[in-house]
């Protein structure tokens, strides 16, 4: 064999051995990193520059500005006022509660842009609130973990500006443009799980919530709109062209800061060292992933692995359609073991080459990717959003997985529709920066 497909099956074998003795996932790519460096003779410092050098970017100013945003309004006291909102919206639907899940994490997940802060937030109020109208536990729990989705494909999300970075090596992928994609599927998605809920409701006997009156409506609608109008800063700001990515989320960072202060008073400023602690903690375990993905990524293009991964595949076959299904199980699998940005920044080399030769756009890869690994969230062995699931509801994670199995039908569903049919949703970004 030759040298580099030794060290080619090194690196994969050494990650995966360790991933399966359960050693943290960013330890595991840098100790398979530096490994092959030391075999290849390529100078360890190399690696150093590589770890800074991906560190390095103007872009990824603003993750750290997206989570402390969604941080602060998460303490702001946001939650109850869009839970308010979505059930004078929606709770006039059969299965009402579930409706107001639904469309609660429609509006908090474009805060938030966290599947777990999500879950997090409006599982404690809602899950109890839909037990005592009737609602099951494990139904009530699954339509916050599905919905809970929702909130990394509608932006802003930092899982996007990931993506955006791990594409950078391929291909230049607008990060306005990859926002601007995300809000059709994940209103595709609510509109999903709506239609399904409205079909167990009906089923069950589920209650209708209250009966729709437009004043009530629009005076909760006063109590969201200084959360809301967060994101309106950030997509609108992006969009028009007023800020740049890292521009619009500061200002997104000091409105919610005002919000949740002086309007909403659901912090004090007595509580703001806590709340950036835990955002510095958060942003610590992403950068160092980010770090040493760059050198990951370094031996993936030094080795040739996305060209001979790519000649592989198209040895097998020439089908578009047997490619993209093989590409989207690939992505559930390693959704259901690797977390989400680690997945994104290791994946994202080896198949966008794929993608592209395929004549699809990488925006289009970036929605599906984010999907796929979304549902890898809510799924055993590792996803952290069940596991949040189950904390907040008291369900043991096995019931709770197998309640989910409908749930999981009906996103596959809407990943597929999304894979076959990219022009669905590809015409908003295509409409507002051209194609």
């Amino acid at each position: 064999m030759t040298t580099t497909t030794i060290a080619t099956a090194m690196l994969v074998v050494l990650f995966l051995g360790l991933v399966l003795l359960r050693v943290p996932v960013v330890y595991a790519i840098g100790i398979a990193s530096l490994v092959d460096f030391f075999y290849l003779g390529i100078n360890p410092m190399q690696m150093a520059l590589k770890f800074v050098s991906n560190l390095n970017s103007y872009t990824l100013l603003a993750v750290p500005f997206f989570i402390l945003m969604g941080e602060l309004m998460s303490r702001g006291g946001i939650s109850e006022r869009l839970i308010v909102f979505s059930r004078e919206l929606v709770g006039w639907i059969r299965g009402g509660l579930a409706m107001v899940n639904i469309v609660a994490s429609v509006f908090f997940g474009g805060i938030s842009g966290s599947s777990s802060a999500d879950c997090a937030s409006i599982g404690p109020i809602l899950i109890p609130m839909m037990e005592k109208e009737g609602y099951d536990r494990d139904f009530s729990t699954c339509v916050t973990m599905a919905s809970s989705v929702q909130g990394i494909l509608i932006p802003p999300s930092q899982n996007m500006v990931i993506f955006t970075l791990a594409a950078a090596g391929v291909a230049s992928v607008s990060i306005g443009k990859l926002f601007m994609a995300g809000y059709v599927p994940g209103l595709m998605l609510a509109a999903v799980l709506m239609i399904y809920s409205y079909y167990v409701s009906k089923k069950k006997n589920y209650p209708v919530s209250n009966s729709f009156h437009l004043g009530r409506c629009l005076r909760a609608l006063g109590g969201a709109i200084w959360g809301l109008l967060a994101v309106l800063i950030v997509v609108v700001g992006v969009v028009a062209g007023v800020f740049t990515t890292t521009e619009s989320a500061s200002s997104a960072v000091i409105w919610s800061m005002v919000v949740g202060l002086f309007i909403y008073r659901g912090f004090k400023i007595r509580d703001i060292p806590e709340i950036f602690h835990d955002v510095v903690m958060m942003l610590g375990k992403i950068l160092i992933l980010l770090g040493v993905s760059g050198a990951f990524s370094y031996l993936l293009t030094y080795l040739r692995i996305p060209e001979k991964v790519s000649g592989f595949v198209f040895s097998l076959t020439d089908s578009k359609i047997l490619i993209l299904l093989m590409i989207n199980v690939l992505l559930l699998v390693l959704g259901c073991f690797i977390e989400m940005a680690c997945c994104i920044l290791m994946i994202t080399p080896v198949i966008l080459p794929i993608w592209m030769d395929l004549g699809l756009s990488p925006i289009h890869l970036g929605v599906v990717m984010i999907l796929n690994l979304g549902i890898g969230l809510i799924t055993p062995p590792v996803g952290s959003t069940l596991f949040i699931g189950s904390a907040v509801s008291h369900e043991p994670i096995e019931k709770l997985s197998k309640a989910m199995l409908p749930f999981y039908a009906v996103m596959v569903v809407t990943v597929l529709i999304l894979t076959f049919f990219p022009q669905c949703f590809m015409w908003l970004p295509n409409l507002m920066f051209g194609a």
